[in-house]
């Protein structure tokens, strides 16, 4: 057996075994061949919170890959992909590599041609305390990657499973840690790492859009907790009015019901962002700056027509919740986004481009979450046995 083969592969609902070696997708196949548009086939296929678990003794592991990242176009640089390793919640090494191949789009050229590019290594040395220890080596969340061999100079083994809180998390990209620095700088892995959570991360950069394969893939996915943070790309692509929300939010949870009827549920609205707390959106650039700065296309007056802004979706997701509990879901919970981060919290920690949380509002957010679900009681599921 490869030391691939015997490495675990965590965060991904389905292994895809290449000619070459294993792709891990967080999105199963059936539900790929239904993503909408070119932009979501790059998000989905990037590897938020995905990574190799494994028991070793090495003080070398290489790792060699194919990447893929999302550009604007074929030539232009990019800074190199990085890779960490992290024990019992800790980080402990990280390395860097070319990125390889580019998917070239821009909302102005949607096409998403695929630019083919080299392979590259991710090397990892000085790691030996004598003695097996079990690791983590997570993939960069900007990143589609295929793993196409693992070496160290130890055996590798799988960890086994020690029945771990199986986290489940859906979001936009501020769940799949646009502006973060690495992927153990996202929030939900912060949070993860922090409280000894097993992840699953199915955040899709401008695809938080209450699809109803992102449900079933739920669904399907084994889980002690799960959490749902809805909103702002509804907003940010103007795609919705309140009547089509409102049952595209219960479908939503119907279908996750269908396989969870008991499994605790957060619903999470979204947190501060100016713009289009009581404006409509959808979100734009400021053609006054030239640096990314978003602002609102709609008006305060359209939410009185049913557009969407963030105070109409919180209000709306609460009266959700509340109705849902009343009619006998008790596992079901809400969870206002601004006690994540809100407007005093934007005063002090301003977004850097008027949307996303930079590094430190992702760590923010992520010792907030763990304090109010991950180490609340009432909010996780009896043990497995």
């Amino acid at each position: 057996m490869s030391a691939l083969d015997a490495a675990t592969v965590r965060g991904a609902v389905e292994i895809e075994r290449t000619e070459r070696g294993l792709i891990p997708h967080r999105l199963p196949q059936w539900a790929r061949r239904q993503i909408p548009d070119r932009f979501m086939v790059q998000t989905s296929a990037e590897s938020a919170g995905v990574r190799l678990a494994l028991r070793t003794a090495a003080d070398e592991i290489e790792l060699d890959v194919q990447a893929r990242r999302i550009a604007s176009d074929a030539e232009a640089p990019m800074p190199p992909s990085v890779y960490e390793l992290t024990e019992r919640g800790s980080l402990v090494a990280s390395a860097e590599a070319p990125v390889g191949s580019r998917f070239v789009f821009t909302f102005e050229r949607p096409d998403g041609a695929i630019v083919p590019g080299p392979d590259a290594t991710v090397r990892f040395s000085g790691l030996a305390t004598g003695a097996e220890r079990d690791l983590e080596l997570w993939l960069p969340y900007y990143d589609h990657v295929e793993l196409l061999a693992l070496r160290a100079n130890a055996p590798v083994t799988a960890i086994p499973d020690d029945g771990a809180l199986r986290w489940v998390h859906h979001g936009s990209s501020i769940s799949h840690g646009y502006r973060a620095e690495t992927t153990t700088g996202t929030w939900p892995v912060v949070a993860a790492l922090e409280t000894g959570a097993r992840l699953t991360n199915l955040a899709f950069s401008g695809n938080a859009m209450l699809d109803p394969f992102t449900a079933r893939t739920i669904r399907d996915t084994p889980a002690d907790l799960i959490s749902l943070k809805l909103g702002i790309n509804l907003v940010n692509g103007d795609v919705m009015r309140v009547r089509a929300f409102r049952p595209a939010v219960d479908g939503f949870l119907d279908t996750i019901r269908d396989g969870h009827p008991d499994t605790p549920v957060v619903l999470v609205s979204p947190i501060w962002c100016e713009p289009v707390e009581a404006a409509a959106g959808p979100t734009t650039q400021d053609p006054d700056r030239a640096e990314e700065w978003s602002v609102a296309a709609g008006t305060e007056a359209e939410t009185a027509l049913g557009k969407l802004s963030l105070r109409v979706i919180r209000a709306e997701l609460e009266a959700i919740v509340e109705r849902r509990r009343a009619d006998g879901d008790a596992n079901l919970r809400y969870l206002d986004g601004l006690s994540l981060y809100g407007e005093r919290d934007a005063a002090a920690m301003p977004l850097p481009d008027n949307l996303h949380p930079g590094p430190d509002v992702q760590r923010l957010i992520a010792e907030r979450f763990a304090a109010l679900v991950l180490d609340t009681p009432q909010a996780i599921s009896t043990p497995r046995q």
